[in-house]
């Protein structure tokens, strides 16, 4: 199995923004080292707690500093920019690191709609273009690709001679719909989805579309994975995101507590009942239950490859969590 890294570079509580980005940079080079795929960097605005506005700068940033790990974005919010301005950017960083360049495209917000509006004008009609301005970004990315745009005669240089990996990434059927049409690979955001999953994975893989020779359906799932040498380690770990994401419903939670504040947060009764369910969507455990429970994600969803979130106080206990998982699963590899 494939695994992967997906890094959302969240502040703890005794971090600055400045050093959340460079634990970013140390999990990317850890995870090269352990044998993990690709490490992709999300996108979000105005987000508390969470240091990367722009995965166009970290990502030439840590790929300077790593030498073989795919590099990626997860993913840009494409209705905020113009294609041919996202296919510059990740061409020249094609151009600058041959064969290691992934295009996560995704069309929500990334924040709130003040950030948006802050942003970009008219986000929602962007948001029903959706279809066009993929069309346009895979021109401008490859030639090959079919398109009718008025733009088809530019070129985004420089042109590399490996091209971005594009992915379409998404928790709905519209976006599962829009990988198939466009014979693209699929990441599903497991832990951002309530929706049947399971449904909408089979929907991309029976509509998918090659649209040139050699395509393939391909499935990558994202899922939120806390590992520890024990269960008991891997509860009291996973504490601390699951109290965060519980105040930062409430508006409070700027960064990641520490364990010890998360066990001092005063849960309410509707707190207690939300903390069981997510504690029920987080995988946790030690690493043989860590496998088990991925190699049942894999099978369930036809997943080709697992990318693993995970959020932790401590800069150790995220890199343990990852460095774990990897003896466990990809040392034989």
């Amino acid at each position: 199995m494939k695994l992967s890294i997906l890094d959302q570079s969240p502040i703890a509580s005794n971090q600055t923004a400045k050093d959340a980005l460079d634990e970013s940079l140390k999990l990317a080079q850890f995870g090269e080292a352990l044998g993990y795929t690709r490490y992709w960097i999300a996108e979000h605005h105005d987000l508390p707690g969470l240091a990367c506005s722009a995965p166009e700068v970290m990502i030439p940033y840590i790929g300077a500093h790593t030498k073989k790990i795919r590099i990626g974005a997860g993913a840009v919010l494409l209705p905020h920019y113009k294609p041919y301005k996202v296919a510059e950017v990740y061409n020249m960083m094609a151009t600058l690191f041959p064969g290691r360049i992934d295009l996560g495209i995704g069309r929500s917000p990334g924040g709130s709609a003040e950030a948006t509006n802050a942003l970009s004008d008219n986000f929602l009609q962007q948001v029903f273009k959706m279809p066009q301005l993929v069309e346009e970004l895979l021109h401008f990315l490859d030639d090959d690709y079919p398109t009718t745009h008025e733009f088809s005669k530019i070129t985004a240089s420089p042109m590399p001679k490996v091209k971005p990996m594009p992915w379409i990434l998404g928790t709905s059927s519209k976006s599962a719909q829009l990988a198939a049409q466009n014979g693209l690979p699929y990441a599903f955001g497991l832990f951002m989805s309530e929706e049947d999953s399971v449904a909408m994975i089979n929907q991309y893989l029976d509509a998918f579309l090659p649209k040139k020779h050699g395509q393939v359906p391909e499935v990558l799932l994202t899922v939120p994975v806390i590992c520890a040498q024990t269960t008991e380690k891997a509860e009291e770990v996973a504490l601390s995101s699951l109290i965060w994401s519980l105040q930062k419903e409430k508006g409070l939670g700027q960064t990641v507590p520490s364990i010890e504040e998360a066990k001092e947060y005063e849960l309410n009764e509707k707190e207690h009942e939300k903390l069981t369910v997510m504690k029920q969507r987080l995988i946790k455990g030690n690493p043989q239950e860590v496998r088990e429970s991925l190699e049942q994600l894999q099978k369930k969803y036809k997943a080709d490859e697992i990318m693993i979130l995970t959020i932790t106080h401590s800069p150790e206990d995220r890199i343990t969590s990852y460095k774990l998982i990897a003896e466990e699963m990809l040392s034989s590899n």
